[in-house]
């Protein structure tokens, strides 16, 4: 008979892990393979699917056969983020093409090892301050290499940072930690110009809730990725946060 100490170390083992929590490599591994569909128009290269995936664009249901990812992009920039914790990862294109740009965002999740949701955002010309060329410009001068893990953040802190940021829109007693620099990637908007001295707490809004938020968190990026719906419109806000204060904010807001 199993001694009693050894049976609560094997049940407290057992109960770890069934924690859902996957490998950074696991994750770098799929994020590589949704670029290499994006890339060759070929959904099928996104692996390891579930056998059912909850696939959505612009936040409504849709095909993946016919979507977004059946289309070979040539890929002027990408950025992926990965949540260990939460199995999640996130996923900024640029695709600065003149016959057809684009802006996308894709959040995906996974269930016991496979991708099981995927939602995406895609903008192109009509979109809110929809100019890749000018999303790409900024976004490939930014830093959102590896933090020191010295001067990581937790996760608690970075989505604070984030939701303190998204409350202020409806709420303008909130107090959101603004850090200096700091810039916001708005469309093709830029609100700095790569100063010590830029801003990113100038032109938010009044009165417009931001609910509904799915959130991906890699600390050892300091970012966070959060989906939602802007008063009605599909929306994401993704954050680099760097010793508590916002360094950097990029947005998609879907329009049509």
């Amino acid at each position: 008979m199993m001694p009693l100490k050894n049976s609560a170390v094997l049940a407290l083992g057992l109960a770890a892990s069934a924690i859902a929590q996957c490998t950074r490599e696991e994750l770098m591994a799929i994020t590589d393979s949704l670029l290499e569909a994006q890339s060759s128009g070929r959904p099928d290269a996104l692996t390891p699917l579930a056998a059912t995936v909850d696939y959505s664009e612009q936040f409504e249901a849709a095909d993946m056969a016919t979507g977004i990812l059946s289309q070979p992009l040539n890929l002027a920039h990408n950025r992926s983020i990965h949540d260990t914790t939460a199995c999640a990862t996130y996923t900024e294109l640029i695709v600065t093409d003149p016959s057809h740009p684009y802006v996308i965002g894709t959040q995906m999740r996974l269930t016991n090892g496979e991708v099981s949701k995927i939602e995406t955002l895609v903008t192109d010309q009509g979109d809110w301050l929809f100019n890749a060329t000018g999303t790409y410009y900024w976004a490939s001068r930014e830093d959102w290499s590896v933090i020191p893990e010295e001067d990581r953040d937790t996760r608690e802190v970075i989505q604070a940072a984030g939701d303190a940021y998204c409350d202020l829109f409806n709420d303008k007693s909130v107090e959101v930690p603004w850090g200096t620099p700091c810039a916001r990637l708005e469309g093709g908007i830029y609100t700095g110009n790569g100063s010590a001295t830029d801003r990113c707490d100038v032109g938010v809004p009044d009165g417009v809730a931001l609910v509904n938020r799915r959130y991906v968190i890699d600390e050892t990026l300091g970012t966070v990725s959060i989906f939602l719906t802007f008063s009605t419109l599909p929306d994401s806000h993704e954050f680099r946060v760097e010793k508590g204060k916002l360094r950097y904010v990029h947005t998609i807001t879907v329009m049509a």
